[in-house]
């Protein structure tokens, strides 16, 4: 036979003893029982499992492929068998029933004369046949086996009528991942069984997203530990202060519900560093920021040189007003009102912080002595 399990032959090294203190490809169940699975991994690295696959290869025919797989024992106390198919192999079922459809299950299967008094010592693929019945069910996998499919045999199916329909999904993948203890476990048909201890790791693909066990239930863990979890990947919180992005609103874990986090909100005021330019004085300035990007800046100035003319237009050319402090330059256009309330128009500023007065609404002239407020609010 081409399937091969170590330590299990009579000869040599303690049997049971070697088995019952493996520290290889095992996942833990408890101190002693490991999880039987077939070990991850396929030649080109994009599956996660390649190991004892099946496929059909003639009506009643199909072929098992090479692997490796761990069988624990019936009792924790018989160890775990180590097993692996180097060949691929062809196995045949028996015809479907004239009556009804039946189930039958694949397995690996190691026989261990020490534990089950069958008289042999070796392990190898078996085919263990169901029971028809107009319901039928899939048998019970035997003692040291590993399930690797169910096949469905309907009534009456033969190399002669066609056989199995593999077609139709006749077959069901149920082969489950072990891997080294302390490793993260690619889940496979395993997603529901309970972790050995607080701290062990697997990795849902059906969830897209690491999973760790908390002592009572698997947790969706974080890409990184502080990090913001994305949406949809996390329903409890695993630590008090944890953030997740709940469908673009950002919300903390209190350590027992999800909140809708507000970040503090900082204010920042000024009323001092812009300077009045040439013909014009600072009458008040003050300036309002906050952490979330809002600014908002409010400038008086006073002319105090001779009258400037408007042209028909109401543009006044290139006259500047004030600077205005570094730091507090909002990118949008400032609004000029004249402190009669008969003039108004626009101001801009330029990169070097100066306020131009750019357009104008007034009857004749801007006087000497009238001031002019600007103002313009921001948002980053």
């Amino acid at each position: 036979m081409p399937v091969r399990s170590g330590w299990l032959m009579p000869t040599g090294q303690t049997r049971q003893n070697t088995r019952i203190t493996n520290i290889g490809a095992t996942t833990p169940v408890n101190p002693l029982g490991v999880r039987s699975g077939v070990l991850p991994g396929t030649y080109d690295g994009k599956y996660r499992v390649g190991g004892l696959w099946m496929s059909s290869t003639g009506p009643m025919t199909a072929t098992v492929y090479q692997g490796k797989a761990v069988v624990q024992g019936a009792a924790v106390t018989d160890g775990a068998y180590p097993v692996a198919l180097d060949q691929d192999i062809t196995i045949t079922f028996a015809d479907g029933d004239p009556l009804n459809d039946r189930i039958d299950l694949v397995v690996v299967r190691v026989y261990d004369n020490d534990v089950d008094a069958l008289g042999k010592y070796e392990a190898g693929i078996e085919i263990v046949k169901g029971t028809p019945a107009a319901a039928p069910v899939a048998p019970a996998a035997p003692a040291r086996s590993l399930a690797l499919f169910t096949v469905k045999v309907k009534k009456g199916a033969s190399a002669g009528t066609g056989g199995i329909d593999w077609a139709g999904g006749a077959s069901t993948d149920l082969r489950t991942t072990t891997v080294s203890s302390g490793g993260i476990l690619p889940v496979y048909n395993n997603a529901g069984v309970p972790g050995a201890y607080p701290g062990q790791y697997q990795d849902n693909d059906n969830a897209h997203f690491l999973q760790r066990w908390d002592g009572t239930a698997w947790v969706a863990y974080p890409k990184e530990i502080g990090g913001i979890a994305p949406s949809g990947t996390v329903t409890t919180g695993s630590y008090s202060g944890q953030y997740r992005d709940y469908n673009g609103q950002l919300q903390r874990w209190n350590g027992s519900a999800w909140a809708a986090y507000q970040p503090p909100v900082e204010i920042e005021t000024t009323n001092t560093g812009a300077v009045a330019l040439t013909n014009w004085s600072m009458v008040a300035f003050s300036g309002r920021r906050t952490k979330s990007g809002l600014c908002t800046i409010t400038a008086t100035v006073t002319r105090t040189g001779a009258q400037v003319n408007v042209d028909s237009s109401g543009n006044i050319t290139d006259e500047q007003l004030c600077t205005i402090p570094a730091g507090w330059r909002p990118a949008t256009d400032f609004e000029a009102t004249a402190s009669d309330g008969y003039g108004d128009g626009a101001a801009n500023i330029r990169a070097d912080g100066r306020v131009d007065l750019r357009t104008w609404s007034y009857n004749g002239t801007l006087a000497a002595g009238r001031n002019i407020r600007i103002s313009a609010t921001y948002v980053l």
